[in-house]
């Protein structure tokens, strides 16, 4: 299924929204998936078969261009502007279509890879509240190391899951353990995993820790 989302300006505008699992009127917990740099919204999704959890609805935006933003995520944040904001935008659209259908937000887990988890995890540190959960595969906040962290709101407590290697080419562990301490000053669940010598990829520990978050979220 295709959906596209209306009411988001700017670069991302019009953008497809594909679903699989459940339908959103008859699922019990949602999953939203943010594809990597270059990848597809097809791409994310294709992780469905491994995840699969009976109740899930799974729902991946497309990244206008295969890009979230155009520079690497410590660029200066006014570098990948418009499209961080348009994004930012596209993600709202997307929760508001998973909560009008009936699924609170306690029963969504917003789950990214690489670039797309960069963009989940800035995103729940900017409109911090109560989720399922957060997973950040390879992922960290946006903005170069200067970037001010005051993030409003409170994650209640929110299980988040953040793994990465420790040589990651992309994403530098220091950026990890800063996104980690400030997901917990927020008040997020954080679980840190660092994979010794992992490549840019998703492994098997990850896959089931999600599997089990996702378990937890259905069955609550």
């Amino acid at each position: 299924m295709t959906e596209w989302s209306d009411a988001v300006a700017g670069p991302h505008a019009g953008q497809p929204l594909l679903a699989a699992g459940e339908p959103l009127e008859q699922a019990r917990a949602a999953l939203l998936m943010l594809h990597g740099r270059g990848a597809s919204a097809e791409d994310i999704l294709s992780f469905v078969g491994e995840l699969a959890q009976p109740g899930f609805a799974y729902l991946a935006p497309q990244a206008s261009g295969h890009t979230w933003y155009p520079y690497g995520f410590l660029s200066p944040l006014e570098a990948n502007e418009p499209y961080l904001s348009s994004a930012l935008a596209l993600l709202d659209a997307a929760l508001d279509r998973i909560t009008a259908a009936g699924i609170p937000l306690e029963r969504v887990i917003v789950l990214g890879f690489s670039q797309g988890a960069c963009l989940g995890l800035e995103y729940v540190a900017r409109r911090a509240r109560r989720y399922g959960g957060v997973v950040g595969w390879t992922g960290g906040l946006i903005g170069p190391d200067d970037t001010p962290r005051d993030y409003a709101g409170s994650l209640t407590g929110t299980p988040v899951f953040i793994g990465s290697s420790d040589v990651d080419p992309h994403v530098p562990l220091a950026r990890v353990e800063l996104t980690a301490e400030v997901l917990r000053r927020l008040g997020g669940d954080v679980t840190t995993r660092i994979y010794p010598n992992m490549p840019h990829t998703v492994n098997r520990d990850e896959i089931a820790f999600v599997r089990a978050m996702m378990a937890s979220v259905a069955g609550g």
